[in-house]
């Protein structure tokens, strides 16, 4: 067993006593060296300057009990014992200069004595591995008499030790997973998995999230329902400030984030605080970010390093702490390399970026999207309204078949779902209600711009150099177009890939589409760069 070495500071007054009868009060400090089936090899005992004569003391009476055990008197300078500040600085600059040595020795950090500005900061420094082991606890005996040394527990700090706690916050994960998705019993591995790692992102850190994802992939939604989390966990007391960024156009876009003073253009009758402030200890989500502007993108990247900003026609700064919750449709990493969007703002922003599946690419998940939505409209217009078993599974074939784009994503499912209810007569929807919804939905997607193009569209000679081209057998030819059109009408390779191989990504356990598209362009001597900017 390694040597025990305890941390602690001298108790002012639970350690006290003069005379003999000192022997016949319970000492937290002394009762340390007290117990017969454990020794203290060392004690750390830390005590303010004035207590010097008592903590001369109690090293003496330790060394009369525990003779094994070696009392190194640790004097803080300390003005205010009860300031946290101080107490907290001056007790990690000292950790911060002791020589632990966790391979030969066991440590043990005393909170039963000290102020409770003391014991909190022990507690933080333990938490934080600072100051590295375990807490111990003493109390007193029933009944005191003459050497009895109470009881001493450990409290070791990491919890996955204990099971019924751990059990709790197992728990309060799930129910905050479920809460980021609504409770909607979704079914898709990836999108489960990417909910999981975000609550504990949400939970954890301030830093800025990126959202990328097609519009009506419920980026603007999950933004909320962090913030609503963050709010019930008291992490956060301002509001929830949204602004789609493509509604901002010139002058007025800088105006509506960052604020203006009275005067400072022409229209400007009064000072105006800005979405920025606004936000202030609350959460700020810029929806479709990559539209800001060059401009607007430098004072924002000012206000997330620094938390202060000029607002237009201003010569003093102002504050505003809040946390960054970006969405966008487009691939920045693209934006970035053409100049459209500043390097240094997406690396401020790109720490934590989640790229949402649209529906399309989650078919399994579309039947508990379609009760949840049905549950709204129950709640909402006091009337249930289900589908008749057949009409049912009409619907989820084809709205999990392949000819289903959803090119709207919720938005199409929401609309789809809300036209379904209020056509139903009785309460049932029947499948002659289905059918016709579905000729709408393929009506709606191919009036949207979605049908096919020609293959003239498509110039592979350019592409790939005549030579190699007529090398092509038709087959591949025909195949290699299609696949070039719909990159160019993809915002993304991963976005290209997803739509290519919507069907066989199903049956894989590991889903890299965006690979498996690159390895095919690369075959034939393409790049997804040189695609996207034909």
């Amino acid at each position: 067993m390694k040597p025990i070495v305890v941390i602690g500071f001298l108790g002012t007054q639970l350690d006290a006593g003069q005379g003999a009868g000192r022997w016949n009060k319970w000492r937290p400090t002394v009762s340390l060296a007290q117990h017969e089936d454990m020794v203290v090899s060392r004690m750390e005992l830390l005590y303010t300057v004035r207590h010097k004569a008592l903590a001369e003391v109690v090293k003496a009476d330790i060394a009369t009990v525990s003779p094994e055990t070696t009392v190194n008197l640790v004097p803080l300078d300390l003005a205010d014992p009860w300031d946290f500040g101080e107490v907290y600085t001056r007790l990690y600059d000292w950790a911060r200069g002791y020589s632990f040595d966790t391979e030969r020795e066991q440590y043990w950090t005393h909170i039963t004595t000290g102020t409770h500005v003391a014991q909190i900061c022990m507690f933080l420094l333990s938490e934080s591995h600072v100051v590295p082991g375990v807490l111990a606890q003493t109390s007193p005996p029933k009944k005191q008499r003459e050497g009895e040394a109470g009881k001493c527990t450990l409290i070791d700090l990491d919890l996955s030790r204990y099971d019924v706690i751990a059990r709790r916050f197992d728990a309060e994960q799930r129910d905050a997973v479920a809460f980021l998705k609504s409770g909607i019993a979704t079914r898709n591995a990836r999108f489960n998995a990417l909910i999981d790692e975000i609550e504990r992102v949400a939970v954890r850190s301030r830093a800025p999230i990126l959202l990328v994802g097609p519009t009506g992939a419920g980026k603007s939604f999950l933004a909320r329902r962090m913030f609503e989390l963050k709010q019930s966990r008291h992490q956060m007391t301002g509001p929830f400030v949204e602004v789609n960024c493509a509604t901002l156009r010139g002058d007025g876009a800088a105006s509506t984030l960052f604020g203006h003073k009275k005067g400072s253009f022409t229209g400007a009758a009064a000072d105006r605080a800005g979405l920025l402030r606004t936000a202030h200890q609350g959460a700020l989500f810029l929806d479709e970010i990559g539209e800001l502007g060059l401009d607007e993108q430098a004072m924002l990247l000012k206000a997330i390093e620094e938390k202060r900003f000029f607002p237009v026609g201003a010569d003093k700064e102002v504050e505003s702490d809040f946390q960054l919750i970006a969405g966008t449709n487009r691939d920045l990493r693209s934006d970035v390399a053409e100049g459209r969007f500043r390097e240094d703002l997406f690396a401020r922003i790109n720490l934590w970026t989640y790229d949402l599946p649209g529906l399309a690419q989650r078919p399994e998940d579309i039947e508990p999207n379609v009760d949840h939505l049905l549950a709204i409209h129950a709640a909402e217009n006091n009337r249930v309204v289900r589908f008749n078993a057949e009409a049912r599974a009409a619907y989820l074939r084809f709205a999990q078949s392949g000819e289903a784009i959803w090119s709207g994503n919720f938005r199409d499912l929401s609309a789809s779902v809300t036209r379904l209810t209020t056509l139903a007569d009785g309460g049932r929807i029947p499948v002659a209600l289905v059918e016709a919804e579905i000729a709408r939905l393929r009506w709606l997607w191919k009036h949207a711009g979605t049908a096919p193009a020609t293959s003239s569209d498509v110039d592979l000679d350019a592409l790939l150099g005549e030579e190699r081209a007529s090398a092509l057998d038709l087959f591949d030819r025909l195949q290699l177009e299609a696949v070039v059109r719909v990159c160019r009408q993809s915002r993304s390779l991963s976005d290209a890939g997803r739509q290519l191989f919507q069907a066989s990504r199903a049956q894989r356990s590991v889903v890299n589409d965006a690979d498996r598209l690159r390895k095919y362009l690369v075959k034939h001597g393409l790049e997804w760069g040189r695609i996207a900017n034909a």
